[in-house]
């Protein structure tokens, strides 16, 4: 046996990779707050007075590097910060670690690195560090971008083991763009009606955190795996059965035109600019104006948590039909980000 594309994926898996192959060497995983064996977005180290240091490490390496939408500077800052602030923290510092291949032109990594400048500027994110490294030219594709992003919650946190039967599921906005991008670039498919969603999704948790306090349950941001594999781990970390009315998940139709296409799960498509939130039933109405006020005018209730078989999705179809929706299989997206 051998390494296959599937195992960095973010799917299935990814899952049976971390469980067979990390989680079983190491006898420390957590310092007393979310750790390994959680598999959240970001650990956290508890700091005293109801406070956490929240930290979160990704490696990118997109391919096309620029994308419609961004490039993977934009995606990099974006995503380390934005898997911090789904936990609930307010980012606040970030650590780099570049590889480039020998030959990359200097004005795309000048492009590559101001992006990421712009991203933290303009979150007030210090960058306290970082490495750079150059791989001589044909032992690496371009460029690579290992990021740790850093920020301080509150509790409680935003961990999806805090779901319960009755709260409501929504959306900040349309879901599976970045991914169309990336893919429909990779088949050499010209894409001027498609373009990355990146974007930081801070601003709607702080939104939420301060109107809803801790009706606010949890958050996820449906990165690799997309809204399938978000709402999965989602089912399977609440211990509940996880109902999506599909007909209310916003999705773009050229999204859903190059997903058909290709045949792919429009579903399984990555996000790089949305987060899913869970808020307790009846405060559903209340979070979706917050979230439009906040700047993402397209947020919709999606669906809700119910009593059931823990660990399934089940999905109603524009049809009318039900379904199970399962954890993304295989890689539909090879370097996506």
């Amino acid at each position: 046996m051998s390494v296959t594309l599937a195992i960095g994926a973010g799917g299935k898996e990814t899952e049976e990779f971390v469980e067979r192959f990390i989680l079983p060497l190491f006898k420390l995983k957590s310092l007393g707050g979310v750790g390994l064996e959680e598999m959240e977005d970001g650990a956290t180290i508890p700091i005293g007075d109801g406070k956490h240091v929240v930290i979160s490490v990704d490696n990118y390496t997109v391919n096309p590097p620029f994308f419609p939408g961004g490039n993977i500077g934009k995606l990099a800052a974006t995503g380390s910060l934005n898997d911090v602030a789904v936990m609930g923290a307010e980012p606040k510092a970030m650590f780099d670690a570049i590889a480039v291949e020998e030959g990359f032109p200097l004005k795309d990594l000048k492009e590559i690195i101001k992006s990421m400048a712009d991203v933290l500027n303009s979150m007030n994110v210090a960058l306290l560090g970082g490495d750079t490294k150059v791989m001589p030219k044909g032992s690496l594709d371009k460029i690579t971008i290992a990021t740790v992003g850093i920020g301080i919650a509150e509790e409680p946190l935003l961990t999806l083991d805090r779901a319960e039967p009755g709260d409501k599921i929504l959306v900040t906005g349309p879901v599976g763009d970045h991914g169309a991008t990336i893919l429909a670039l990779q088949f050499g498919i010209k894409v001027e009606t498609l373009k990355s969603d990146v974007r930081p999704v801070w601003p709607a948790v702080k939104a939420l955190r301060e109107a809803l306090g801790p009706d606010l349950k949890s958050a996820k941001d449906p990165t690799r795996g997309g809204l399938a594999m978000a709402l999965n781990e989602l089912a399977e970390r609440s211990k509940t059965t996880v109902f999506l009315d599909e007909s209310k998940v916003p999705l773009r139709p050229q999204v859903k035109e190059y997903a058909e296409m290709l045949g792919v799960e429009p579903f399984a498509l990555a996000s790089e600019g949305q987060a899913i939130f869970v808020v307790k039933g009846g405060r559903e109405e209340e979070a979706l104006e917050v979230l439009r006020k906040a700047g993402f005018e397209e947020a919709a209730i999606i669906g809700e948590v119910r009593k059931g078989r823990p660990g399934y999705v089940i999905s109603k179809t524009p049809v009318g039909g039900l379904r199970i929706l399962e954890k993304p299989i295989g890689e539909l997206v090879p370097r996506i980000c």
